[in-house]
């Protein structure tokens, strides 16, 4: 009679190797890639499993850096920008590295500080097609660009759009000391009527004043 093989078992979380850092389902990861010169892989632990030999396996669902995407990393993507994509791996538990966090875009923008462990995701990508989801975000300036973090943008009184320094022919140190600021446009048609009000440095951090949104 044929022996019966022994299944695999559901583990609840996972402590890398050489480290007292525990991983559990949902947690985002450093993956060790097959080239040493190239970053590490970035990946959402989806299920950790072990065999009869107590060999741990994760269930990954990769995040791809725009350079890795079908249309390659594009002016508006930030450093750390990764997309979230409908990639599923099985991988030895002894590639992770590390742990990371990836964090909304909305919440990316409001760190003050970002560390070496810090990602954002503001897009779901199907590796097969280069598809993106959503496939419209709002746009800024009259480069009618999305919003990159890594860049400054000042903020218009008058329309209320967010504009990036040399599309205003100013340079950052320029904007950086601005106390008001009116585009081009604004300041020709109110040119009475110029606000007291500052502007913050990022169009996540003012609630009050909404961008003008236009689909792409």
């Amino acid at each position: 009679m044929a022996k019966t093989k022994p299944g695999k078992k559901d583990l609840d979380s996972y402590t890398i190797k050489g480290t007292n850092k525990v991983v559990k389902v949902s947690d985002c990861v450093l993956m060790r890639p097959a080239e040493s010169e190239k970053p590490p892989y970035v990946a959402r632990v989806e299920k950790i499993e072990a065999d009869h030999r107590n060999n741990v396996r994760v269930r990954v669902r990769w995040y791809y850096r725009p350079e890795e995407s079908i249309g390659g990393r594009r002016q508006f993507h930030g450093a750390k920008e990764l997309f979230l994509s409908d990639h599923y791996d099985m991988q030895s538990a002894h590639t992770i590295e590390g742990k990371c966090i990836v964090h909304s875009f909305k919440n990316y923008t409001k760190l003050e500080n970002v560390g070496a462990e810090d990602y954002f995701c503001r897009f779901e990508y199907k590796a097969a097609t280069g598809a993106f989801t959503p496939d419209r975000v709002a746009v800024y300036c009259k480069c009618e660009m999305p919003y990159n973090p890594d860049d400054l943008m000042v903020q218009c009184e008058g329309c209320k759009d967010w504009f990036h320094p040399s599309c205003m022919g100013m340079t950052i140190e320029q904007a950086k000391k601005l106390e008001h600021f009116l585009c081009s446009d604004c300041d020709s048609e109110n040119d009475a009527k110029r606000s007291m009000n500052g502007f913050p440095a990022s169009p996540i951090n003012e609630p009050k004043a909404e961008p003008k949104r236009r689909k792409r």
